[in-house]
């Protein structure tokens, strides 16, 4: 509780610091326009000052590149360290395109008649003349038909399939994680951690796992706890692999994204409605509260079935992203100060790198402990609908305390 209450105060204090101080990377020089080639400044603006809102939304934002770092070469341009990824496209009548996304030199050039949206090409359309709700169409990082002059063709319907660092780095987490839970099946198969002590990463797991079996499954799940406990392991150890992929310098923030805790969401919605039982049903259906009331009641027992699942999401995506962005404004602090004095941005690094390996040091805490929740949570909610009911139980607690009449 003091922890999230620390990250919410920070998260507000430094996003309103960031933001206050951003107009002073504005970009103040007209990028050029060489047959559609857009100059890409990235997280410096026009005057080479630092743009604190791209660097942090870029980083907890989708992409289809994984960034690492820019540097200004001798040259003067923007160079930057990346691991492009695979553009998959399809536009009806034009058929499928497969390229790489370094072919759009990260926004500057027209690749096949597409284009890849970024800030710059945004302020391009609008120095161009378009209007600010015709430019708020086309989201950052999607990828659009364009004209022969750069110009969006709304004519043209492009679906993208593409490979974005958030895919790529869940399929790797998904991939790590089927390696890891059959390498050590397979161990337990051979009799090691049977006949034997357990040894490498069965040795790591086994203690998670039980702790799960004991501390979570059965208490909620109750005698029919065994068939739950592959999604319960499932949903534990794939959010724990992803939030510590996320911690890792230049990833992707996986679970601080909407899409993704609202699948896992969706997920546990579906479990825990197949699971309710007659008890839980007619709990909602038909509460036991005076008739008057059920027109109150009802409505609400039908909303907390979708309440249930929608604070899952929220949670674990709130958490994860909130981390990520207190760790990107506490750094981009000392580019902020340094952009108003060199002096104060090198004063403020130590302040500015110490909190920030603070709060990374609690984000790794709290990649285990929003792992934790969100799989505690999820098996409350299923134990809730597959109750029997309190007056089922209450027969067999009572039954031995009775007269036993004979004749």
């Amino acid at each position: 509780m003091v922890v999230g209450r620390v990250k919410s105060l920070l998260v507000a204090a430094f996003s309103v610091l960031a933001l206050s101080f951003s107009h002073t990377a504005e970009a103040q020089k007209e990028p050029t326009n060489n047959d559609n080639q857009y100059e890409a400044e990235d997280e410096k603006g026009g005057s080479g000052k630092f743009d604190a809102n791209t660097v942090i939304f870029g980083h907890v934002m989708d992409g289809h590149e994984f960034h690492f770092f820019s540097w200004e070469g001798s040259d003067g341009k923007q160079h930057h360290a990346t691991i492009p990824l695979p553009i998959i496209l399809f536009e009806p009548g034009q058929g499928l395109s497969f390229f790489s996304s370094s072919k759009f030199h990260h926004g500057e050039e027209v690749h096949k008649g597409y284009q890849l949206v970024t800030k710059n090409y945004k302020e391009n359309l609008k120095k161009g003349g378009m209007a600010d709700d015709q430019i708020n169409l086309y989201t950052d990082e999607s990828i659009i038909a364009v004209d022969a002059a750069g110009s969006p063709d709304n004519n043209r319907k492009v679906y993208d399939f593409s490979f974005t660092r958030n895919v790529v780095q869940m399929m790797l987490a998904l991939g790590l994680l089927v390696f890891l839970m059959i390498s050590i099946a397979n161990k337990y198969r051979t009799g090691q951690g049977v006949t034997s002590a357990p040894k490498g990463w069965q040795g790591a797991v086994e203690p998670v796992i039980t702790f799960l079996r004991d501390e979570v499954a059965k208490p909620n799940l109750g005698p029919g706890y065994r068939k739950y406990m592959p999604l319960l392991l499932t949903i534990f150890f794939f959010i724990l692999i992803n939030n510590i992929f996320g911690l890792v310098p230049g990833a992707a923030n996986v679970t601080g994204n909407i899409a993704f805790t609202a699948v896992l969401g969706v997920v546990a919605f579906l479990v825990i409605t197949f699971s309710g039982s007659k008890h839980y049903w007619g709990h909602i259906l038909n509460p036991p509260v005076p008739f008057g009331i059920k027109f109150i009641m009802v409505p609400v027992e039908i909303l907390s079935i979708f309440t249930k699942p929608f604070a899952l999401i929220i949670r674990l995506f709130a958490n994860m992203l909130a981390g990520h962005i207190i760790i990107i404004c506490l750094i981009s602090l000392i580019f902020i100060f340094g952009n108003l004095s060199t002096g104060v941005g090198i004063g403020f690094s130590p302040i500015s790198i110490a909190f920030a390996v603070f709060i990374y040091l609690i984000e790794v805490l709290v990649a285990f402990i929003q792992a934790f929740i969100f799989t505690n949570l999820t098996a409350v909610f299923i134990g809730q609908a597959a109750e029997e009911g309190h007056d089922v139980h209450h027969e067999d607690n009572e039954a031995p305390d009775r007269p036993v009449i004979i004749g």
